[in-house]
Protein backbone atom coordinates (compact mmCIF):
# COMPACT_ATOMS: atom_id res chain seq x y z
CA UNK A 1 0.00 0.00 0.00
CA UNK A 2 1.48 2.95 -0.86
CA UNK A 3 1.80 6.07 1.69
CA UNK A 4 2.53 9.44 1.32
CA UNK A 5 3.61 10.78 -1.92
CA UNK A 6 6.97 9.69 -3.87
CA UNK A 7 7.77 10.46 -7.37
CA UNK A 8 9.48 12.49 -9.85
CA UNK A 9 8.10 16.15 -8.63
CA UNK A 10 10.39 17.59 -11.59
CA UNK A 11 8.94 15.29 -14.56
CA UNK A 12 5.42 15.45 -12.91
CA UNK A 13 5.89 19.15 -13.11
CA UNK A 14 7.10 19.64 -16.42
CA UNK A 15 4.68 16.78 -17.58
CA UNK A 16 1.56 18.86 -16.32
CA UNK A 17 -1.00 20.60 -18.85
CA UNK A 18 -3.49 21.61 -16.06
CA UNK A 19 -3.61 25.42 -14.85
CA UNK A 20 -3.75 23.75 -11.13
CA UNK A 21 -3.98 20.26 -10.16
CA UNK A 22 -3.67 18.84 -6.44
CA UNK A 23 -1.27 16.32 -6.58
CA UNK A 24 -1.26 15.27 -2.68
CA UNK A 25 -3.06 16.98 0.57
CA UNK A 26 -1.85 15.65 3.60
CA UNK A 27 -3.81 17.21 7.31
CA UNK A 28 -1.04 20.13 7.05
CA UNK A 29 0.35 20.35 3.81
CA UNK A 30 -0.62 20.00 0.11
CA UNK A 31 0.90 19.52 -3.22
CA UNK A 32 -0.24 21.46 -6.57
CA UNK A 33 1.33 21.12 -10.00
CA UNK A 34 0.77 24.42 -12.29
CA UNK A 35 0.82 25.60 -15.35
CA UNK A 36 0.55 29.27 -16.12
CA UNK A 37 0.19 30.05 -19.81
CA UNK A 38 2.32 33.16 -21.21
CA UNK A 39 0.64 36.67 -20.39
CA UNK A 40 -1.99 35.07 -17.50
CA UNK A 41 -1.35 34.58 -13.93
CA UNK A 42 -2.42 33.07 -10.93
CA UNK A 43 -4.86 36.15 -9.59
CA UNK A 44 -3.57 38.46 -6.63
CA UNK A 45 -4.35 36.98 -3.29
CA UNK A 46 -3.98 36.78 -0.11
CA UNK A 47 -4.33 33.42 2.82
CA UNK A 48 -4.32 34.92 5.91
CA UNK A 49 -3.85 31.42 7.30
CA UNK A 50 -1.88 29.47 5.07
CA UNK A 51 2.24 29.80 3.42
CA UNK A 52 3.16 29.11 0.51
CA UNK A 53 5.80 27.56 -1.36
CA UNK A 54 6.81 27.74 -4.81
CA UNK A 55 9.21 25.80 -7.21
CA UNK A 56 9.70 27.15 -10.70
CA UNK A 57 11.11 24.06 -13.18
CA UNK A 58 10.51 26.48 -16.57
CA UNK A 59 9.82 29.35 -18.26
CA UNK A 60 10.11 33.12 -16.59
CA UNK A 61 7.86 34.73 -14.88
CA UNK A 62 7.11 37.44 -12.16
CA UNK A 63 6.11 37.06 -8.37
CA UNK A 64 4.76 39.63 -6.64
CA UNK A 65 4.88 39.71 -3.17
CA UNK A 66 3.00 42.97 -1.35
CA UNK A 67 3.83 45.34 -3.94
CA UNK A 68 7.64 44.03 -4.84
CA UNK A 69 8.59 42.49 -8.07
CA UNK A 70 11.00 38.87 -8.04
CA UNK A 71 12.14 38.59 -11.41
CA UNK A 72 11.45 34.10 -11.88
CA UNK A 73 12.65 31.08 -14.04
CA UNK A 74 13.48 27.91 -13.74
CA UNK A 75 15.32 26.91 -10.41
CA UNK A 76 14.13 29.21 -8.48
CA UNK A 77 12.17 28.80 -5.25
CA UNK A 78 10.04 31.30 -3.60
CA UNK A 79 8.59 31.69 -0.61
CA UNK A 80 5.41 33.83 0.37
CA UNK A 81 4.58 34.48 4.24
CA UNK A 82 0.67 33.76 5.11
CA UNK A 83 -1.04 37.30 5.07
CA UNK A 84 0.91 38.48 2.14
CA UNK A 85 -0.88 39.94 -0.84
CA UNK A 86 0.31 37.47 -3.87
CA UNK A 87 0.85 36.85 -7.98
CA UNK A 88 2.63 34.81 -10.13
CA UNK A 89 2.84 36.24 -14.08
CA UNK A 90 3.89 34.58 -16.68
CA UNK A 91 6.00 37.23 -18.63
CA UNK A 92 7.14 34.90 -20.62
CA UNK A 93 6.82 33.59 -24.17
CA UNK A 94 6.31 30.03 -22.81
CA UNK A 95 4.92 27.85 -20.57
CA UNK A 96 5.29 28.71 -16.94
CA UNK A 97 5.63 25.21 -15.08
CA UNK A 98 5.90 24.79 -11.61
CA UNK A 99 4.77 23.55 -8.12
CA UNK A 100 3.43 24.50 -4.67
CA UNK A 101 3.42 23.35 -1.18
CA UNK A 102 0.68 25.14 0.87
CA UNK A 103 0.70 25.06 4.59
CA UNK A 104 -2.00 24.20 5.41
CA UNK A 105 -4.05 23.06 2.67
CA UNK A 106 -5.56 25.51 0.58
CA UNK A 107 -7.87 23.37 -2.61
CA UNK A 108 -9.83 20.12 -2.29
CA UNK A 109 -8.14 16.98 -2.80
CA UNK A 110 -7.71 15.70 -6.17
CA UNK A 111 -9.26 19.38 -7.68
CA UNK A 112 -7.93 19.62 -11.30
CA UNK A 113 -8.66 23.24 -13.65
CA UNK A 114 -7.66 22.47 -16.79
CA UNK A 115 -7.60 25.80 -17.14
CA UNK A 116 -7.70 29.59 -15.28
CA UNK A 117 -11.35 30.34 -15.69
CA UNK A 118 -12.45 26.90 -14.79
CA UNK A 119 -10.08 27.65 -11.42
CA UNK A 120 -11.44 31.00 -11.12
CA UNK A 121 -15.36 29.78 -11.78
CA UNK A 122 -14.78 26.37 -8.73
CA UNK A 123 -14.39 28.79 -5.79
CA UNK A 124 -13.50 25.47 -4.14
CA UNK A 125 -11.26 25.46 -1.05
CA UNK A 126 -9.96 22.65 1.38
CA UNK A 127 -12.69 20.87 3.42
CA UNK A 128 -10.02 18.97 5.61
CA UNK A 129 -10.39 15.67 3.83
CA UNK A 130 -6.32 14.67 3.20
CA UNK A 131 -5.44 12.14 0.28
CA UNK A 132 -4.85 9.43 2.81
Amino acid sequence: MKKGYVENIEARTLGNENFRQVLYTGNQIQLVAMTIRPGDDIGEEVHDDTDQFFRFESGSGEVWIDGVCNKVEGDFGVIVPQGAKHNVINTGSTLLKLYTIYGPPEHLDGFVAKTKAEADAAHEHWDGVASE
